[in-house]
């Protein structure tokens, strides 16, 4: 029976084929890749700048959020990081720091619950 291969196994292997066929390798260290995320993510920030949120050029935030994404995974692939394992951990701290019957409606950060 052959196993089907998960949606984030497949997106990271095309995009690390991706940098490999370009030779781009070489210039993603990890440091280069953080500093290309936070860019990235400016970028969208400036798709929002001075608009209600709901005037925001979807197709823009498309764009600028699959930059995000593409730069996250390589930093992932990088330091041979499970993208599943470390965002199911993080929930789980989350979960720790934000109990429901605290945070359930409130924007309050968790030292202030």
């Amino acid at each position: 029976m052959m196993s089907q291969k998960s949606d984030i196994k497949e997106i990271m292997e095309q995009i690390v084929q991706f940098t490999h066929d370009r030779d781009w390798d070489q210039f993603h260290n990890g440091k280069d890749l953080a500093l290309a995320l936070s860019i990235e993510a400016s970028e969208l920030n400036e798709a929002f700048l001075w608009k209600q949120p709901e005037d925001v050029n979807i197709d823009k935030v498309k764009e600028e959020l699959a930059d995000i994404l593409n730069y996250a995974f390589l930093i992932a692939d990088k330091y041979n990081l499970d993208i599943k394992e470390i965002i199911l951990s993080k929930l789980a701290k989350n979960a720790e720091k934000y109990p429901v019957d605290k945070s359930k409606g409130n924007a309050k950060k968790y030292t202030e619950l």
